[in-house]
């Protein structure tokens, strides 16, 4: 749950540019329809509509707090979704990797890897940008929510731009830095919530990386 706003300092800024997380929701659109049809957990009709109600309330967001709320339930539910499709992806391949290698080649353990790894790093900085500080909305707003992570900007306002707030791609180089560093970088994360969050991202990569990727071109190497 969202906690209490706690100060009122920040003053309102201008409305954050969302074209950049379009393009992160239709990239994850894109990779689910290339991974392999096998390792689908959905019909494959059903990743168009996460992809609908993810971008709706992005796009055109509701102007009352209530549908607000549920609209970014919503798409919080299809974010999990993508996760979990990415973990069912990652599970076959580890399965046929260890039970049947001669049904899964190099260059198809390859590519499934590297879709599941940009997929894992686009769904959860579509999650960290979601949830930190209540959302998007509240951090734009004059109340501002506790924040879930702290980034190296709020400690030096001199260089930064007056008003200044964290946006999606601050989020995408964090989900980026979790998924290859397997820890954490510049961004310090506060609350318990976004410590489970980053490591169940680095889980993922690091499966993804050093077990399935690193399978794939021992194979092509030999």
């Amino acid at each position: 749950m969202d906690r209490p706003v706690s100060t009122e300092r920040q003053t309102q800024g201008q409305p954050e540019a969302r074209w950049p997380v379009v393009l992160a929701v239709l990239a994850v659109l894109v990779l689910l329809q290339v991974l392999p049809a096998r390792t689908r957990l959905v019909p494959w009709w059903l990743p168009y509509i996460n992809v609908a109600a993810v971008l709706l309330p992005i796009i055109f967001p509701p102007a009352k707090p209530r549908w607000l709320r549920v609209e970014r339930a919503i798409a919080r539910l299809c974010v999990v979704l993508v996760i979990a499709m990415t973990l069912v992806t990652l599970g076959y391949l580890v399965v046929a990797m260890v039970y049947r290698p001669v049904e899964v080649s190099g260059l198809q353990l390859l590519t499934t890897s590297v879709g599941v790894w940009f997929t894992n790093v686009l769904a959860f900085s579509l999650l960290y940008w979601d949830i930190d500080g209540g959302g998007q909305v509240e951090r734009a707003g004059r109340a501002r929510r506790l924040p879930d992570w702290l980034f190296p900007q709020v400690g030096v306002p001199e260089l930064v731009p007056p008003g200044w707030r964290p946006t999606f791609v601050d989020y995408l180089f964090l989900a980026f830095s979790t998924a290859t560093a397997f820890s954490t970088t510049e961004v310090a994360p506060l609350t318990a919530r976004a410590k489970l969050l980053m490591m169940a991202e680095s889980s993922i990569s690091l499966v993804t990386m050093v077990v399935t990727a690193s399978r794939a071109i021992n194979i092509l190497g030999s």
